[in-house]
Parts: C-alpha cells; sequence; structure tokens
C-alpha cells in the first residue's frame, strides 16, 4: 500500500466513525437503509482522492469477483457515452466545470455505475466517496445544514441540530486531495463514471 493509500485509509476510518456516531444521535429520524438508493441517482462531484479510492476498489472487486467488476465498468462506459455530449467541463478529462449553467440541472436522473440495479446495493460500499459515506445524518456546509429529504421529516431544529455530523476531519481531507491531485496530475473534481474509467498509469 503506498503512503497515500495508508493515509486515506486512516481518513476513512475517522469519516466512518464521526458517521456512524451522526447515525447513533439520529436514531428513527434516520431512514437510510439497503435498497434505498435516494443518494444513488443524479451526478454528484467527487474528489481525486475518491477517485483513488473508487479505481483501487474496483481493482480490488477485479479480483475477488470479475463478473461484478465487469458489470460496474460496463455501466460506467454506457453512463460516460449518455452524458457526454452535455457534459458541463472537460469529458475527455471528466474534469467537472461546477460553474457550467448546465452544471446543476445535468443528469439528475443517471444512476451511479457502482449502483447494482437489481439489488440497490453498492459494489464499491467499501471504496465509496466521502459524500457517500456522510449522506443521510445533517451534514453542516456553508450553506447551511444538509439533510436528505427523506430524513427527518417533521423533526424540529434542536432535533436536527442534536444529530449534526462532525466535519472536523475536512482538513485532512482536503490535504489528502492535495496529494492525490499531486499524484495523479488531475486537478478539481470528477464524477464516479469517468473515475472508473481513467486508465490507471
Amino acid at each position: 500500500m503506498n503512503p497515500l493509500a495508508a493515509k486515506d485509509r486512516q481518513l476513512v476510518q475517522i469519516i466512518d466513525a464521526a458517521s456512524a456516531d451522526a447515525a447513533h444521535r439520529s436514531g428513527p429520524w434516520l431512514q437510510c437503509r439497503l435498497g434505498c438508493t435516494q443518494c444513488c441517482i443524479g451526478i454528484f462531484s467527487i474528489t481525486q482522492l475518491d477517485a483513488l479510492r473508487l479505481r483501487a476498489g474496483l481493482a480490488s472487486l477485479a479480483a475477488s469477483d470479475p463478473s461484478r467488476a465487469a458489470a460496474v465498468r460496463s455501466r460506467a462506459e454506457a453512463s460516460i457515452a449518455r452524458l457526454t455530449p452535455n457534459f458541463p467541463g472537460d469529458p475527455i478529462t471528466g474534469q467537472l466545470d461546477e460553474s457550467d449553467p448546465r452544471y446543476e440541472d445535468f443528469a439528475n436522473d443517471e444512476p451511479c455505475p457502482a449502483l447494482d440495479p437489481a439489488t440497490g446495493a453498492c459494489d464499491l460500499y467499501a471504496a465509496r466517496p466521502v459524500t457517500c459515506r456522510v449522506f443521510g445524518p445533517p451534514v453542516p456546509s456553508e450553506e447551511g445544514i444538509g439533510i436528505c429529504e427523506l430524513n427527518f421529516v417533521g423533526a424540529t431544529e434542536p432535533e436536527i441540530l442534536a444529530a449534526e455530523l462532525d466535519t472536523s476531519w475536512s482538513p485532512l481531507e482536503t490535504a489528502l486531495n492535495a496529494e492525490a491531485e499531486s499524484e495523479t496530475h488531475h486537478a478539481d473534481s470528477t464524477t464516479v463514471a469517468w473515475a472508473l474509467s481513467r486508465d490507471q498509469h
């Protein structure tokens, strides 16, 4: 395992622990469970650190279950073919331009390539992006508190804030993503489909 991958593994452990704590405090307000694919539909941006983790996860899956890995690759290629004509950014590198007016409404019905349509499970769950790891509980951001529309229905503000995710790990993620961008020579955000299609060299 290279040094960046080892540091990313530690980051993931910290994030997963924080998410588990927020989920525990959320209690019955949290509706997340296997088969709910609300957060798996629609394009979202991921970091280059996420992209490296996803490609490593796909390589591991190819070693343990080649047919499932092939299905993920096939879904990624099909997704890229559908999305390339109106891609808000560079469709060659997969680099997103979130300032592009097309970005906000881009591919809102497109399923994530890692999503198994038959089971509703993520085929790359252990390697999933940070966004996927923290989705569900109340997540603080510059715009306020973000919550999945299926969760905390009817909850009061104090009940929501009592389950707020601890994001003190964010500076570490930012630093490791800078290392990932330097290592891959790709900057800015991308998508799951393009991350899984990129040659690893």
